[in-house]
C-alpha cells in the first residue's frame, strides 16, 4: 500500500462510497478505509431509495456522474412514482431496494474502481499540523498520509445500541465503534454534539397475513433513476410492499410501558429525528391520533423479512412483542430482528464551508450523517460533493456550490451550513422555495453540464444529453407552431372529452390546448399522425403547461443571485463594519457565511445587518 494518498475517505456508508468513486474516477489516488467490506453500501435502515425531495436528489447525483441511481435501478425490487397526480414540483420516484443486492453491487463497484483502494480498518484519530489535515491513525497504530480526508462516519463514531435499558457500545447492528475518532476532532477544535436515530423490527414475511393489510404496488411504467439505465425489472416481477395499521391495543401497551423505553427513561441523551420517530414519540407527540401508518417493505428476495417501516422504537424485547402482535395480520407474526436505538457523534455542520470543508482544519472534509443529516440520499449527495471539492481543492480550482434554486442538493448544503441543524436533518419538499424548478424531470437539465465540466460525465453521455435537449425544443416549436382544426373529428371529439369547449373556434395553436387541463403532447401529436417518445412528450407537457409558474419562479430566484455573487470569506472583518446589530455580528463572527446571500438567512441576522454590510462591501471596494 502506498505511504501516501491523495484522498482518504472513511467510511464506506453511501456518503463514503459517492466521495471515494468521484475522486478515484477524478484520478486522485484515493482510499477508503471501512471497518468491512461486507458493509460498503449497507442499508441498516428502510431498505429503499428515494422518496419525496429525496428521489430528485439521486436524480441529481446522476446527472453529476455518481453512483447510486444506477445502483438502485440495477438492484430494485419496485419502482414507484410518488404524488404522479399532484404538480411535477412534488414527483419524485421511489424503489424498493434489494438491500443484499444493493451491497453487493456497491462492494463490486468500489473493488473495482480504477485509482480506489479499499483497505478494513478502524480511523481513530485524524492527523493535523498547523490547521491543516496530514492524514489518518488506525487503531493498530498506523499512520497514513494524505493532502485531503474526507469523514463519513455515518452512526459509527461513539455509537450506542439501545433498547430499554440495556445499553451497549456499537455502531449499526452492535458493530465496532470508537470514541477515539470523535475525540481527535475535538482536539483539533471541532464540535461535536449527540443526535439518535432508531429502526423498526423486521418480521418474518411468512408469518404476515397480508390479507389484512392494503396492498400498495409500483408504477407500471419505465421509470428509473438514472439517464444510462436502459431496462428495468419488468413490472409482473416487481414486488408489493403493503400497508397496515396501529389499533388501540397497541397504543395502550405502548402507554403502559412508556417508562421503559430509552427515550423516556433516561437513557437517552442526544436528540432524535423529528420527521421519523419513534412510535413511542408519535403517541405522545400526536395523542389526538387514533391510529399510524405503517408500511410493510420487503428486504430482499434472498430473505424472508419485512421492514415495518414507521414501528422504530426502543422499547424491551417483550413488549416488542406484545405490540406488534396487536397490528393488524401481525397477530401471528415471528419477530426475526428486535428494533433498537442508536445514539452517535455528529458534527455541527456550521462548522464546514459550502464545498463541505472544514472551516477549522484546512483539507478536511465531511459529508453524510456524521453532519446531523438523515436518510441515505441526503448522505450520497453530500458525498459526491464532497469528493468533488476535495478534488478541486487539490488541484487549485474554486468549488462547486449549488444555489437554492439550481439543487436539492444546495438546499441541503446552505441550510446545514447556515442554520445548522439540532437534529437528525431531513429533506422536505417543503425546505425548497424553489421546488418548481428543482423537479424530478428537469435534473439533468440543472446539472449535467456541471457534472460535464467536473470530469465526472463523459463526452457522449453529455453529447446524448445535448440531442435529447434539441429534440424537446424542436418539439415545443412544433407544437407551438402547428395549428389543431376544430373541423376535423378527431380533433375534436378528442377535445370534447378532454373537457374543452370548442366553441365558433375554426383552429387553435397547440401550445394553447397544451396549457389546457387533460390535454397531453402525446394525444396532439399522435391526432397528426406522430407517436413521440413519452419521456420527451411529458417534458414538453410540463414545459408548457407550468411555463408562466416556472418563469415567475426564476425572476424571483434571479433577485437573490446577486447577493450570493457576493463573497465574504472566513476572514471578513466584520468587527469594522459599524452599526451592525450585537447579535448580527456575533452571529456572523460565529457562522462566517461564504456569501451575503447565506448570511441574510442566518437567523439573528437582520435586513438591516445586510444593508450595512452592503454598504461597508461598496465602500471597500471604492477604496480600493
Amino acid at each position: 500500500m502506498p505511504e501516501k494518498f491523495d484522498i482518504i475517505v472513511i467510511g464506506g456508508g453511501h456518503a463514503g462510497i459517492e466521495a471515494a468513486l468521484a475522486a478515484a474516477r477524478l484520478k486522485k489516488k484515493t482510499l477508503l478505509l471501512t471497518l468491512s467490506v461486507a458493509n460498503i453500501g449497507k442499508m441498516p435502515c428502510n431498505p429503499s431509495v428515494g422518496g419525496p425531495a429525496k428521489g430528485i436528489v439521486v436524480r441529481e447525483i446522476d446527472a453529476l456522474g455518481g453512483q447510486m441511481p444506477i445502483t438502485a435501478d440495477a438492484t430494485a425490487l419496485q419502482f414507484k412514482m410518488l404524488n404522479s397526480a399532484k404538480g411535477p414540483g412534488v414527483r419524485a420516484l421511489r424503489v424498493q431496494s434489494d438491500k443484499i443486492l444493493y451491497s453487493k453491487m456497491m462492494q463490486d463497484v468500489c473493488l473495482h474502481q480504477e485509482n480506489l483502494t479499499v483497505l478494513e480498518a478502524m480511523t481513530t484519530a485524524v492527523n493535523a499540523e498547523n490547521s491543516r489535515v496530514t492524514g489518518v491513525t488506525l487503531k493498530d497504530g498506523t499512520v497514513i498520509h494524505a493532502d485531503a480526508v474526507i469523514l463519513t462516519t455515518g452512526t459509527y463514531m461513539a455509537g450506542v445500541n439501545m433498547i430499554s435499558d440495556e445499553v451497549r457500545p456499537g455502531g449499526p447492528d452492535l458493530e465496532e465503534t470508537t470514541g477515539d475518532l470523535s475525540e481527535s476532532l475535538r482536539r483539533l477544535g471541532l464540535k461535536t454534539f449527540r443526535l439518535k436515530t432508531g429502526t423498526p423490527p423486521r418480521v418474518l414475511t411468512s408469518s404476515i397475513d397480508f390479507s389484512k393489510t392494503q396492498r400498495e404496488p409500483g408504477t407500471d411504467a419505465f421509470i428509473c433513476f438514472s439517464k444510462t439505465t436502459k431496462s428495468i425489472l419488468p413490472f409482473d416481477q416487481q414486488v408489493d410492499c403493503y400497508m397496515t395499521y396501529t389499533t388501540e391495543q397497541t397504543h395502550e401497551i405502548i402507554h403502559r410501558n412508556l417508562h421503559r423505553s430509552s427515550m423516556y427513561s433516561g437513557v437517552v441523551k442526544g436528540v432524535g429525528p423529528r420527521y421519523c420517530p419513534s412510535i413511542e414519540d408519535k403517541l405522545v407527540r400526536f395523542k389526538d391520533k387514533p391510529r399510524h401508518l405503517l408500511f410493510l417493505e420487503p428486504e430482499s428476495r434472498s430473505m424472508d423479512t419485512t421492514y415495518v417501516q414507521g414501528f422504530s422504537t426502543s422499547l424491551p424485547r417483550d413488549v416488542q412483542e406484545e405490540m406488534t402482535h396487536t397490528l393488524p395480520g401481525f397477530e401471528h407474526c415471528i419477530i426475526k430482528k428486535y428494533a433498537y436505538a442508536i445514539e452517535y457523534d455528529a458534527i455541527d455542520p456550521i462548522q464546514m464551508k459550502p464545498s463541505f470543508e472544514s472551516k477549522i482544519i484546512e483539507n478536511l472534509f465531511t459529508a453524510g450523517q456524521v453532519n446531523g443529516t438523515s436518510g441515505y440520499e441526503e448522505a450520497a449527495g453530500q458525498g459526491i460533493m464532497a469528493g468533488i471539492n476535495a478534488v478541486r481543492k487539490l488541484d487549485g480550482k474554486e468549488p462547486v456550490v449549488f444555489g437554492r434554486d439550481e439543487a436539492y442538493i444546495g438546499v441541503l448544503v446552505d441550510d446545514l451550513t447556515t442554520k445548522g441543524t439540532l437534529e437528525p436533518y431531513r429533506l422536505l419538499t417543503s425546505r425548497a422555495e424553489y421546488r418548481l424548478l428543482l423537479r424530478h424531470d428537469n435534473a439533468e437539465e440543472r446539472l449535467i453540464g456541471t457534472g460535464h465540466d467536473v470530469g465526472l460525465i463523459s463526452d457522449a453521455r453529455y453529447e446524448e444529453y445535448l440531442r435529447n435537449a434539441r429534440d424537446l425544443q424542436e418539439l415545443k416549436t412544433r407544437i407551438q407552431e402547428k395549428v389543431f382544426l376544430l373541423d376535423d373529428p378527431a380533433v375534436s371529439d378528442y377535445l370534447q372529452k378532454a373537457g374543452y369547449e370548442t366553441g365558433m373556434h375554426k383552429g387553435v395553436r397547440g401550445d394553447e390546448l397544451i396549457r389546457r387541463p387533460d390535454i397531453r403532447t402525446a394525444d396532439l401529436m399522435r391526432l397528426s399522425g406522430e407517436d413521440i417518445d413519452p419521456a420527451l412528450a411529458e417534458q414538453c407537457d410540463i414545459d408548457l403547461k407550468y411555463e408562466g409558474y416556472i418563469q415567475k419562479a426564476k425572476r424571483e430566484a434571479g433577485k437573490l443571485k446577486a447577493m450570493e455573487e457576493v463573497k465574504l470569506g472566513t476572514e471578513f472583518p466584520y468587527d469594522e463594519v459599524e452599526n451592525l446589530s450585537l447579535e448580527g455580528r456575533q452571529k456572523l463572527n460565529q457562522y462566517k457565511p461564504a456569501t451575503v446571500g447565506q448570511a441574510s438567512r442566518i437567523s439573528g441576522v437582520n435586513p438591516a445587518d445586510i444593508a450595512v454590510l452592503a454598504a461597508f462591501i461598496r465602500q471597500k471596494r471604492g477604496r480600493s
